[in-house]
């Protein structure tokens, strides 16, 4: 609870406002407006991925060695760490604002709805150097002991953004460009008080002269741990692309309404997901961290009591959305084609959304003990071997509650296999912990 309480708020509070956000443009900009944020999903998946490659494999292995009494050398993953984020970063940012529209036509964006995606990526892409080091930082605060902090800058980024976002769009009318821009205010907040942390010698971990020379051995773990949640946001990418597609396809004159709608589908699943991804942050350095000393009782511990704590979350937002559709879609939109899209989304989008919670988890787990392959293999299965076959059936047949239909059915396939195999890999495992721990 120490660790994943702090970050369970954290994910709440961005979840909060990425939903007030949503709502801000929708009552201030339009309901195209709200279409444009849902094109930029997967341009944001894309973004995000280039830096959980490198913040969640460089957590992941400065836990490890705590465990494992090397000081010194997650002292290194810290200047590694920020140098790669900066590298990534400059490289998105360009290719980003070169290709930007060529991008966003891709993803699905059309002559009504381009203008806003375009004016919100501006500016998400500018900053996003400044971005990359703070998710980076405020990963390895978290792995090295200090949870309460990391949600700090988690809550500082939210409040400033909340703060300002109705200001920049209602006040001083800046439209969409204004939501951006309030996204950025946020993120600097958060991004000086993390340097501050890791500038401090009282810190734990902190900066150092020999921290910025790169380590090959360090920069071989953080890649190899990182590339599951790589993978996983970029298949988040190619998914979004294909569900925006299957909309405009299936949807006729009603494209871009069933987009938006999605996009208020997606922004409310990402609040529980969000609370979840909290569960798996408190527990990633207390997996790492046991599984670095052999304590394979601890390990498995915390796995189950995050399974529990992560369906519980997942039975609740299938509560919520499948009573009350009607009332979250009109959170949004007052646009009524819309919200009926929506509300029918809900219905069926959610039916087994209970499952999502321990499957998540599942994959985590194996990302946080340093065995990428496996949570690799359960995200490209879920998003890949499952669900996008699924989109290539389902609305020819369907519609677009065929589209509703293919993301729930692979929910509890991707569920029972991410079961089955966690329960037959412990095994290995727990026999290799417990010879390590007698050796």
């Amino acid at each position: 609870m120490q660790y994943s309480l702090p970050a369970i708020i954290a994910s709440l509070a961005t979840s909060l406002y990425n939903i007030v956000d949503s709502v801000f443009i929708g009552r201030g900009v339009g309901s195209m407006a709200i279409t444009g944020l849902a094109i930029t999903f997967p341009l944001m998946n894309l973004v995000v991925a280039f830096c959980v490659l490198v913040a969640v494999g460089g957590a992941t292995i400065s836990s490890i060695f705590l465990g494992q009494k090397s000081l010194d050398k997650a002292a290194d993953v810290v200047g590694n760490i920020t140098l790669l984020c900066l590298v990534h970063a400059i490289v998105i940012t360009v290719a980003g604002l070169v290709w930007l529209d060529p991008i966003l036509c891709f993803f699905g964006a059309t002559d009504a709805t381009i203008v806003y995606a375009r004016e919100f990526m501006q500016v998400i892409l500018l900053a996003t150097p400044m971005t990359y080091v703070f998710l980076g930082l405020n990963n390895l605060m978290r792995a090295t002991g200090y949870p309460r902090k990391a949600m700090v800058s988690a809550l500082l980024s939210v409040g400033v953004n909340i703060v300002v976002a109705p200001l920049f769009i209602f006040v001083l009318d800046m439209g969409i460009r204004g939501a951006a821009l309030a996204t950025v205010f946020g993120q600097v907040s958060a991004f000086v008080w993390v340097l501050f942390h890791f500038c401090s010698r009282k810190s734990t971990v902190h900066f150092t002269r020999r921290c910025w020379k790169l380590s090959p051995d360090v920069l071989r773990h953080v890649y190899a741990i990182g590339l599951s949640p790589f993978l996983m946001n970029c298949c988040a990418c190619m998914v979004v692309v294909f569900v925006n597609k299957a909309l405009l396809g299936s949807a006729g004159d009603d494209g871009n309404l069933a987009v938006g709608a999605y996009g208020i589908i997606n922004r409310t699943s990402m609040f529980f997901v969000m609370i979840i991804f909290g569960v798996t942050q408190g527990m990633q350095p207390i997996l790492g961290y046991n599984y670095g000393a052999a304590d394979w009782f601890r390990v498995r511990a915390t796995l189950n009591r995050g399974i529990f704590i992560a369906t519980a979350v997942s039975v609740i937002g299938f509560a919520l959305t499948e009573l009350m559709p009607n009332v979250i879609s009109s959170m949004f939109t007052t646009d009524d084609g819309m919200i009926a899209i929506a509300r029918r989304g809900f219905r069926i989008f959610f039916l087994f959304y209970p499952c999502v919670g321990a499957q998540i988890v599942i994959q985590n787990y194996f990302q946080s003990i340093g065995r990428p392959a496996w949570s690799i293999f359960l995200s490209l299965t879920r998003q890949l071997i499952f669900l996008i076959p699924l989109l290539a059936i389902l609305p020819g047949r369907y519609g677009v509650d065929g589209v509703w239909m293919a993301m729930c059915s692979s929910d509890i396939i991707a569920f029972a296999l991410a079961l089955v195999t966690m329960l037959v890999i412990n095994r290995r495992i727990g026999r290799e912990l417990q010879q390590r721990a007698r050796l």
